[in-house]
């Protein structure tokens, strides 16, 4: 199994997950020799802390404040996380994914709703359109 997919399934709550298309950040073969190359970009997954360091030095964005923002705009991201439905698809232009970072939280059986039931990955993307957006769902279950 893939770091990916054991991030997707659950198993590495403490790491965080990047996705970079090709075009996105510069370095990105330097990037891919720590990560995975996918068709259009590299996937690293990532300890918490220095995960959240190296997307703010590839993006030069806060990876916090990105999620907040992105927060605001609920779209639809693909299974493998390197890309989604921008909720701006409707509109002009290319609409593929910048970035992504996602990061897990565990299941916690004391507050009602989609938390009670697993692992929640949450996922933030930037799209090429500019729009910031989000989905999260149960880990391995989509």
């Amino acid at each position: 199994m893939s770091d990916r997919e054991a991030f997707l399934a659950g198993d590495r709550p403490e790491d965080v997950f990047m996705y970079f298309a090709d075009d996105a950040v510069s370095g990105i073969d330097a990037l891919a020799d720590h990560g995975e190359r996918v068709a259009d970009g590299v996937v690293l997954v990532v300890e918490g802390d220095s995960g959240r360091s190296a997307f703010q030095n590839a993006t030069d964005m806060d990876p916090m404040a990105f999620a907040k923002q992105a927060m605001a705009n609920d779209g639809e991201i693909d299974a493998d996380a390197t890309g989604g439905v921008c909720p701006d698809s409707d509109e002009e232009g290319p609409h593929d994914a910048r970035f992504v970072f996602a990061f897990a939280e565990e299941q916690n059986e004391e507050v009602e709703g989609l938390y009670n039931e697993g692992d929640v990955i949450h996922a933030y993307v930037q799209c090429t359109c500019g729009t910031a957006y989000s989905e999260k769902w149960l880990a391995g279950e989509k």
